[in-house]
């Protein structure tokens, strides 16, 4: 069934989650609600909405809202806003991107172009999987974790609650990362 999806970013990764929608083609992107943008700017034919202070008031334009920041612990925030305003929080699977049928995703999660998201891999709320990320098997990202572009989980691996993993970042097999961590591009992590 089709729902009516706002997105909240109007930046790099909130149009990148916007295309995957379109690209999908499953909803219908109604517009855009973005703390920094003017009042009458536009994304692509698309309107800015308001503020996310005033998105209790868009409840009759959306059914679903999809929080596309890419800061973990203002996502976080956003998250409790919008399920304080009643919507529902959609998932965005790019349709170049793979996710197992038994992995598992938590409300609002985020999964890019070239993304792999392995057997039984756990996403929890709010999770982004960049472009070309790896989730490998039985993987966990906790809450509000960020794998960005190539990031690279080896099986078993746990990324903690808002924990960031950069571009090009690497946990090796069942690595632990703990909690607000933040890899460097490129940092690697092994048992």
């Amino acid at each position: 069934m089709s729902k009516r999806v706002i997105v909240i970013g109007a930046g790099g990764h909130g149009r990148s989650v916007a295309e995957a929608i379109l690209l999908v083609g499953r909803d219908e992107l109604i517009g855009f609600v973005d703390d920094g943008a003017d009042a009458n700017a536009k994304v692509w034919s698309y309107l800015m909405l308001g503020r996310t202070d005033s998105l209790h008031t868009l409840r009759t334009l959306a059914d679903t809202v999809v929080v596309a920041i890419g800061n973990n612990a203002v996502r976080e925030k956003l998250h409790a806003r919008v399920r304080h305003g009643g919507f529902e929080l959609l998932n965005v699977i790019h349709p170049a991107a793979f996710v197992s049928p038994t992995a598992t995703l938590g409300a609002g999660c985020a999964v890019m172009a070239g993304a792999v998201v392995g057997t039984e891999a756990q996403l929890g709320e709010g999770v982004i999987v960049n472009c070309g990320a790896t989730v490998d098997h039985h993987c966990r990202v906790d809450a509000f974790g960020h794998l960005g572009v190539n990031a690279c989980m080896a099986g078993g691996s746990v990324l903690g609650h808002r924990a960031w993993m950069q571009a090009g970042s690497a946990l090796g097999y069942g690595v632990q990362v703990e909690d607000d961590a933040v890899l460097a591009p490129g940092e690697a992590r092994s048992a």
